[in-house]
């Protein structure tokens, strides 16, 4: 039987003006895994998550999600993105929030098991603007999850959250990965590369290495996750 394939990216590049954002870019994400895009600020994870999610043109290459090309508007239906920055209506409440979401996506239920999910259910009335940092994430994450979409995208999801909200952010993760989601993940933050299945090393645009945790460490090696990144970027010392 053929290997499943959630996200199918081939030799995307994209340019803006002289910056080469994505260079030539070929992975590929199977169907229900947590799948990490690991790299610094500026190495084109985002520009990659919005390619995937049909936000931006390749320049070259081609891009499919859930085995149709992109960009594709009825296949956002199947899609969930949660962008770096909380893309909330702050004089609306969370749940109205949620909610707007919700009919975007054409779920017609699904909004109380989102914000318990994400523990704001008692929280459901409160205006965005009286939120904390850590609860606007939350209810972002929310409205990204409320369409139980097949595939979902998250940028830098946990940057500016406490250890303990981190957790509980990858403890929902991993329960929607159980229940057939596929995730992609991006993150510059190395502990958070461990709860991946798989990672994709990115660096100018580039796809330097991939493979598990494991297999990272193994093809730089070393023992230390960071380490390997270093190395596989040509920035660290020699093996």
């Amino acid at each position: 039987m053929a290997e499943s394939f959630a996200v199918d990216v081939q030799g995307v590049q994209k340019k803006f003006g002289s910056l080469q954002a994505l260079d030539g870019v070929t992975l590929r994400v199977r169907s229900g895994e947590i799948y990490g895009l690991l790299g610094p600020n500026g190495a084109g994870k985002t520009t990659l998550i919005r390619s995937i999610v049909g936000l931006v043109a390749p320049d070259a290459g081609t891009v499919s999600v859930l085995g149709l090309r992109m960009p594709n508007v009825e296949n956002l239906r199947n899609v969930g993105y949660m962008t770096q920055q909380a893309a909330l209506y702050p004089g609306l409440s969370v749940e109205e929030n949620v909610q707007f979401f919700a009919a975007v996506n054409g779920a017609e239920s699904g909004v109380t098991d989102a914000l318990k999910l994400v523990e704001l259910d008692q929280r459901r009335k409160s205006v965005v603007t009286t939120l904390s940092g850590g609860m606007r994430q939350r209810c972002s994450l929310a409205c990204a999850i409320v369409h139980r979409p097949k595939l979902l995208l998250l940028d830098e999801p946990t940057v500016g959250l406490d250890p303990q909200l981190r957790v509980r952010f990858w403890d929902s993760f991993r329960e929607m990965a159980d229940g057939g989601t596929t995730i992609v993940v991006s993150s510059h933050v190395m502990d958070e590369a461990e709860r991946c299945q798989r990672l994709g090393l990115v660096q100018y645009g580039k796809l330097l290495a991939e493979g598990s945790p494991d297999e990272i460490r193994s093809l730089a090696g070393t023992n230390n996750l960071e380490e390997a990144f270093l190395r596989l970027a040509g920035t660290g010392a020699e093996s």
